[in-house]
């Protein structure tokens, strides 16, 4: 006779759980806890007051939304469920969040959190990478940098595609590391790392492959095997890549432009333009056709051009230092402290290996941002911070190995001081924010550099409390940076992290005081700007920021219109006010008041867009408003060649569009093209003010 044991399928499930917190058997009892306490505490600080941005960058929130209701606005990543125009990038990082609103409805939370999710899955990602050469505690250290650095508590939170492609930038480097180690399985890691690089291609074009030749030139050099079998291997991860990435452009070049959206961002309505121009060389150099300001050739002045100073001190300056440059000194000392003590070592040696793919990552994506002519934006150095923290992780564990020689406790105490100078300098930028802070991490990074100093030959204890006062002065700056991030809303299409004003002269933030005030910016610019949060009863949606002698900020263009931007309302002259975010429409949605969602919404099932308006971010504020398809005219600058004017004419004459949205600059959007259509607008139909903007019914002739 059988007798059931009901308290077994309970022992089993505990014994899983017991397993899955102790960890692998030769860990010490610390180190699983650790690990899923710092992903714990990821997740909580990356939701703390996650919904005070509500749509956060209303462009993309409108992408999700229409890909939240049709699966064709999905796959091209339209703007709209009617499939008008696409967003300016490939769609992948906008798919998570899709996915969520197709479950969970639309909404704040289910717009950010797979953002969150990303987040800790990067922190995750790089412990694992960080630990399996140099153990638990470097991978710890280097997953908490990456928690606490400002820019990835800003991107985390927030939904542009850096997000993704930071967590894919991470896999991919993780799958060439354990590829680097060989055996029978090396190759389909590096396969892996192909698919990664081919996906963060779909969610940010060719950013994704900045690091890609050091990468390949480290397995080139240091996998274990003949030089024919590396060659091979990486062809063979060369061949995932361009699956991984190729499925994707070759339909959208192959369909048939006439039942797919148009391909914002591109002037002639090719994916393939957009990538190799706008999104691509146009970077580079600053020839970026369709730009805001009008694209064109790079912008003059000393060492920079339309959008910013460049030069080797760009990751370092007033506008970016806050944001990603914390531990940017430390991660470089610790590069070529990791190099020299490695310097001996056999060719595949897995540990200088680490050292040169993430400091090759570092250093080449260093080079491009900080001589890029083109478009930037303080938000794009999240790239650099998973490379960042791998090395501090890496390069802090290797001379902890090696403290008993003087040469490594000094360069840790080296480090320590330096990292607690330039803390107290980029603390210095905001002197009426806990002021006490600055001195407090000079003093602490002091101390700990004494101490590390002379801990090597004296006592292990003493080390031990001298690392974590080094460690702690370290992370204080950026801690509070990240803690007055998340504290605070943030909308539009220019965000920064940090305190309020923490960006130094020339900010521009897509900053949500408390208090509700924008900064007001000489020049023709104000700050204020309601956005999506206002409306959702979850924030209060405007920009902050001061730019000195009316010079534009860092992240918008020296050829930027300065007369005639009111952000308030995103009032301008012409065809009136269209409810525009600040820089009146251009850079966060329109402020959609009750009335103009009534009128929209009324016999909107009769129409394939309840109206069109120039620019994305104008149409994105109406669409999320109502969750009706809205016509972005001319993509997000409103410059795009699309649709033309005989289009126009033919989809209101075929009934399709109910309301064009006037909002003034005499050509109703960014600054650029599409006039012809708000001209012939202006001229055919009967005008109306509905709350503070101004329609034009287009069933309505005059």
């Amino acid at each position: 006779m059988t007798t059931l044991n009901p308290a077994a399928p309970a022992a089993r499930g505990s014994d899983r759980l017991a397993r899955f917190w102790r960890g692998r058997a030769e860990d010490a009892p610390w180190v699983r806890p650790a690990f899923l306490g710092l992903l714990a505490a990821t997740g909580l600080l990356y939701l703390w007051n996650l919904s005070a941005s509500g749509y956060a960058n209303s462009f993309y929130s409108a992408a999700v939304q229409a890909g939240g209701e049709s699966w064709k606005a999905f796959f091209f990543g339209s703007l709209d469920a009617a499939n008008a125009i696409t967003v300016d990038k490939p769609p992948a990082a906008l798919w998570p969040m899709a996915l969520s609103v197709r479950l969970f409805g639309l909404g704040s939370w289910q717009i950010l959190v797979p953002e969150v999710l990303m987040g800790v899955a990067s922190v995750g990602v790089l412990y694992a990478a960080v630990r399996r050469r140099f153990g638990a505690g470097a991978g710890l250290i280097a997953g908490l940098v990456l928690a606490l650095t400002p820019v990835a508590a800003l991107m985390f939170r927030f939904n542009n595609p850096d997000a993704l492609l930071a967590l894919l930038m991470t896999v991919a480097a993780y799958g060439v590391l354990r590829a680097l180690e060989g055996g029978p399985g090396a190759v389909k890691w590096l396969m892996g790392a192909g698919v990664a690089f081919g996906f963060a291609f779909l969610a940010k074009t060719l950013q994704a492959f900045l690091i890609l030749p050091p990468l390949a030139l480290v397995y080139a050099v240091c996998a274990p095997g003949g030089l024919g079998r590396r060659i091979r291997d990486l062809a063979l991860a060369g061949l995932a890549l361009l699956v991984s990435a190729g499925w994707w452009v070759v339909l959208v070049e192959l369909w048939p432009a006439s039942s797919r959206p148009y391909v914002g961002g591109s002037q002639n309505n090719s994916f393939l333009e957009l990538t190799f121009g706008y999104n691509g060389l146009g970077r580079i150099n600053g020839n970026e056709t369709g730009s805001v300001g009008g694209g064109g050739g790079p912008g003059g002045g000393a060492g920079g051009g339309r959008w910013g100073e460049t030069g080797i001190g760009r990751m370092f300056n007033d506008a970016v230092g806050g944001q990603i440059s914390w531990l940017l000194p430390a991660a470089l000392l610790l590069l070529v402290a990791g190099l020299v003590v490695t310097r001996r070592a056999p060719r595949t040696d897995t540990a200088r290996s680490a050292f040169l793919v993430w400091g090759g990552a570092l250093l080449i994506t260093l080079a491009v941002f900080s001589f890029m002519a083109g478009i930037f934006h303080e938000y794009y150095t999240i790239a650099l911070a998973p490379y960042v923290a791998a090395l501090v992780g890496m390069g802090a564990s290797v001379l902890w190995e090696e403290r008993t020689r003087f040469a490594a406790s000094a360069a840790l105490a080296v480090t320590a001081a330096v990292t607690a100078w330039w803390a107290w300098t980029l603390l210095g930028r905001t002197p009426d924010w806990l002021p006490w802070l600055r001195w407090t991490v000079l003093v602490a990074g002091a101390v700990a550099a004494l101490g590390l100093l002379v801990s090597g030959r004296v006592d292990r204890r003493l080390g031990l409390a001298a690392a974590g006062l080094g460690l702690a002065a370290g992370l204080a700056g950026p801690f509070a940076y990240t803690l007055a991030t998340v504290d605070t809303g943030h909308q539009g299409s220019i965000v920064t992290a940090g305190p309020s004003g923490g960006r130094g002269p020339g900010g521009f933030g897509g900053r949500m005081p408390e208090g509700g005030q924008g900064g007001q910016m000489p020049g023709g610019f104000d700050g204020q700007g309601q956005g999506q949060g206002q409306r959702q009863g979850q924030g209060q949606g405007q920009s902050q920021g001061r730019m000195p002698g009316g010079t534009p900020p860092q992240g918008m263009p020296q050829g930027m219109p300065q007369g005639g931007f009111q952000g308030s309302r995103g009032e301008r002259p012409g065809l009136g006010g269209g409810g525009g975010g600040g820089m009146g429409g251009l850079l966060n949605g329109a402020n959609v008041g009750a009335e103009a969602k009534a009128a929209l919404l009324k016999d909107a099932g009769s129409y394939t867009w309840v109206a069109a308006t120039v620019g994305a971010q104008n149409a994105a504020g109406y669409q999320l408003a109502t969750e009706k398809p809205v016509m972005a005219i001319g993509g997000f600058n409103g410059s795009d060649p699309s649709p033309t004017l005989a289009q126009f004419k033919q989809y209101v004459a075929e009934g399709k569009v109910h309301y064009f949205i006037g909002s003034g600059e005499g050509n109703g959007g960014g600054p650029g093209g599409n006039s012809e259509i708000s001209t012939w607008v202006a001229a055919t139909f009967e005008k109306t003010t509905v709350g503070s903007a101004t329609f034009y019914d287009l069933t309505k002739e005059k």
